[in-house]
């Protein structure tokens, strides 16, 4: 058996050694340029939200999306047992679990499992607000995001807002219930909102 020469060593030391640190700044350039909601952790804890100064319909979504994003159950409690992405079964749910049950616009049941059949539930609701109307989300509002980013279509709850920065919870985010901020403005994902109406 013989000996791999230094040199030969030497170089696929520095090799791996360029291969690491280009591995790094792209992670690192990924993590620093991409909103808060491709990041595979919470942004931040749930938010002490004053739940006196919201209205009983916000009272009851907040109070539920803190439960559940402690319990972290997973998604097949929300969608009634069916595997599939389940951001817009989590929705329907905490809506329903709320007394503001949903109507699926093609079976009429409280479960709405797609983001694109939330939006146009919203719409014919005279409940969607688009994104750069005008409109700023409140608390209990449904944030919907289109199919531009490489997780595809989105659906979360504005739990804070401060500025132009909304504190949102999400189930399905990376399998779990999870809580991070997006800036509506700029995320270019952000279609509008499903307003709570409170």
């Amino acid at each position: 058996m013989t000996a791999t020469p230094p040199t030969r060593r030497r170089r696929r030391t520095v090799w791996m050694v360029a291969v690491l640190a280009a591995l790094a700044a792209v992670v690192g350039g990924v993590l620093w340029a991409a909103p808060s909601r491709y990041l595979p952790w919470d942004t931040t804890d749930f938010p002490a939200v004053d739940l006196a100064a919201l209205s009983p319909a916000q009272a009851r979504v907040v109070t539920l999306l803190e439960a559940e994003h402690r319990s972290q159950r997973p998604g097949t409690f929300y969608s009634e047992g069916v595997e599939e992405p389940w951001c817009a079964d989590f929705v329907s749910w905490i809506m329903r679990e709320a007394q503001r049950p949903l109507s699926n616009p093609n079976s009429g049941h409280w479960r709405i499992p797609g983001v694109y059949t939330l939006q146009e539930y919203y719409e014919s609701q005279g409940r969607f607000e688009p994104v750069g109307g005008g409109y700023r989300p409140m608390v209990g509002d449904v944030v919907l995001y289109d199919n531009s980013s490489w997780v595809g279509q989105h659906t979360n709850f504005v739990v804070a807002v401060d500025g132009d920065t909304a504190t949102t919870v999400g189930g399905n985010e990376f399998g779990r219930i999870r809580v991070h901020t997006v800036d509506w403005g700029s995320d270019s994902a952000v279609v509008g909102f499903g307003r709570l109406d409170p």
